[in-house]
């Protein structure tokens, strides 16, 4: 990794902007809604791949770039708008990213084939990395100091919550609804429409400064205090976030040839069953050690694996849904305690350059074995692939147990002077929880 530039400390909103916040409260309950409905909307079509499948004859390798083009193209947004909300405002580039958001599903509503399909993901993507960066921030902005971890807990909480709850709804809606790969969509846009209007009357939480067009060059680097605990645990983020990937993309086909007579809805509910696994981990994991939590994490997945596969041979649909509750388990449990691990010891400037390489290794992870995993289902067959990924997942995750005791064992990097530890509750990124992509970036003019 290259070395860090160093950056001065990215200042909080100022006194005067924190007064002019009539309503925190609801501010707070708004813009952690936009976070759980942005990623509801990212994991909506997965109950409908089937559908599409079907509708349009796509192959597994068409699915899984489908499903990738919006993660790449998230990739690419938190890279180069992460930090516009520092020098713009949080308000304008929430309004703005949920207009493009409320475009992007009415392209999917109205898609006839894969190409308009992909074209609608990828602005979807660029809608969605905007939003989760501002939307994280103000949340940020708007920590309550009565209660310490709120913030940082709400950015663990609602993206992980908001993909079960998109799921389920979706699923739902395939059930009951008349024309399902429209009402899915219309829905959303009703609802991101309804935001943007609300957004518009929330106080700005972010004092604008100058730099907006320089802050929209991509930066990627890691400082020394934070290599080691993300080499420590950088082989278990692969193997969970590959798995996510996986079940999210070929989950429902998995479903298919496992049980064949089985509804279309049970497809969906592979995924949802992963996002809910995970949502409950980071609830109830949030105060504990997190370097035990990534190790107990990456160990998850083995019996994950194992299970997802003994349902290809002859052990049903329980074990399919069994080894999605376990990778959800181990999903949660290594992203938040790799976080925490690779945050405790920064400092302030450095946090955002950390959480971009954290996310870049993290939608790689995700997109690129996805994409692989469909092009061999082509070749080898769904079954021959589902093997070759769990034992792929199983072998990052032993190395991660490998990294994890090596690091355990060697000397505790030391924070640094004027850094709270890990252990004391004086900000949101000490007390708890995986924190977003937003913490604020502090660029000059």
């Amino acid at each position: 990794m290259p070395p860090v530039t160093p950056r001065a400390p990215a200042s909080g909103p100022s006194p005067a902007v924190r007064t002019r916040t009539a309503r925190p409260a609801a501010s707070f309950a708004l813009n952690a809604s936009v976070l759980a409905t942005f990623l509801a909307a990212s994991s909506a079509p997965t109950p409908l791949y089937p559908h599409y499948q079907d509708a349009w004859h796509l192959s597994a390798l068409t699915v899984t770039v489908v499903f990738s083009a919006y993660s790449l193209t998230l990739l690419l947004a938190l890279l180069t708008t992460g930090a516009l909300s520092d020098h713009l405002g949080r308000r304008p580039v929430l309004a703005g990213a949920l207009a493009v958001e409320a475009v992007s599903m009415v392209l999917l509503a109205s898609a006839d084939g894969a190409g308009a399909l992909i074209a609608a993901r990828v602005v979807q993507g660029a809608a969605t990395g905007a939003a989760t960066s501002a939307a994280g921030a103000a949340l940020l902005d708007l920590a309550d100091p009565r209660r310490p971890g709120r913030s940082a807990l709400a950015n663990s909480i609602a993206p992980v919550g908001g993909m079960a709850a998109g799921v389920l709804a979706s699923t739902f809606l395939i059930r009951l609804a008349p024309a399902p790969a429209v009402t899915v969509y219309a829905v959303l846009a009703v609802l991101f429409t309804a935001q943007a209007v609300a957004v518009t009357f929330t106080p700005e939480t972010a004092r604008p400064r100058p730099g907006a067009l320089r802050s929209l060059h991509p930066h990627l680097a890691v400082p020394p205090a934070a290599r080691r605990a993300l080499l420590a645990a950088g082989a278990g983020v692969v193997a969970v976030w590959a798995l996510g990937g996986f079940y999210s993309s070929l989950g429902p086909a998995l479903v298919r040839l496992v049980a064949p007579g089985a509804p279309q809805e049970a497809g969906g509910m592979v995924f949802f069953t992963l996002t809910a696994a995970a949502t409950v981990t980071v609830w109830t994991l949030r105060r504990a050690a997190p370097h035990t939590v990534a190790a107990g994490g990456s160990l998850a997945v083995l019996p994950a694996g194992a299970l997802t596969l003994s349902a290809l041979h002859g052990a049903g649909l329980p074990a399919l849904y069994g080894g999605a509750a376990l990778a959800g388990t181990a999903f949660g449990a290594v992203s938040q305690g790799a976080l925490r691990m690779t945050l405790a010891s920064l400092d302030e400037q450095d946090r955002a350059a950390t959480l971009a390489a954290y996310y870049v290794l993290s939608y790689l992870s995700m997109s690129l074995p996805a994409v692989a995993a469909g092009a061999a289902t082509g070749h080898y067959g769904l079954g021959t692939t589902a093997h070759a990924y769990a034992l792929t997942a199983a072998l990052l995750a032993v190395a991660s147990l490998a990294a994890l005791g090596v690091s355990r064992s060697g000397p505790a990097p030391r924070p640094r002077q004027g850094t709270p530890r890990p252990d004391t509750p004086r900000s949101d990124f000490a007390h708890t929880g995986t924190t977003c992509l937003a913490t604020p970036r502090n660029e000059s003019p």
